[in-house]
């Protein structure tokens, strides 16, 4: 889960005026398919599955769109059940046209707005030891909303049914 190569981030993300945050449609599970496909970072998911979290999780999802309306990137999340407080977010991609503008961080600061309204006040995410761009962009997340940055593995690599390094868990907050 988490996010594709980004650029690095700056401590206060620049907001930009060329895309617009909204919340996915089903309309938008192909794009947000091929968004995460040639990404080629992300755990690629089923193109239903992508339907289906679009249906499903809409809420607790963004969509970043251009001037046309197109998506040109994504922030999937689901409220945890067993912590209704806490969002998850399982994946963040950027088109490759609209990497570098700190698209990723403003995604995700959108999102978690628009959670705090719900009552959501802490962010989990997982992340491979090796992705950099996914640790600097939810410690820089964390930093950007006076929040603590927890981290364990939750799953180790003999856990996963084919070769697949940690997964450690990063639990954010409480977001102010």
């Amino acid at each position: 889960m988490t996010a594709t190569s980004e650029e690095l981030l700056p401590a206060e993300p620049e907001r930009r005026t060329d895309f617009r945050l909204d919340t996915p449609s089903v309309d938008d599970g192909a794009a947000i398919w091929r968004i995460a496909r040639d990404s080629k970072a992300l755990d690629l998911n089923s193109s239903y599955s992508y339907l289906l979290w679009c249906r499903d999780f809409a809420g607790t999802s963004v969509v970043a769109r251009d001037e046309t309306g197109t998506p040109v990137g994504f922030v999937t999340g689901y409220v945890r059940p067993e912590r209704p407080g806490t969002l998850v977010v399982w994946q963040v991609a950027v088109d490759g046209a609209y990497r570098g503008r700190g698209l990723a961080a403003a995604m995700l600061d959108g999102l978690a707005e628009r959670a705090a309204e719900a009552g959501i006040r802490h962010l989990e995410t997982t992340i491979t030891p090796d992705n950099e761009a996914s640790n600097r962009l939810f410690t820089s997340f964390g930093a950007r909303h006076g929040a603590a940055v927890e981290r364990e593995v939750l799953f180790h690599g003999g856990q996963f049914p084919d070769p697949h390094a940690p997964e450690v868990l990063y639990r954010i907050g409480p977001l102010t």
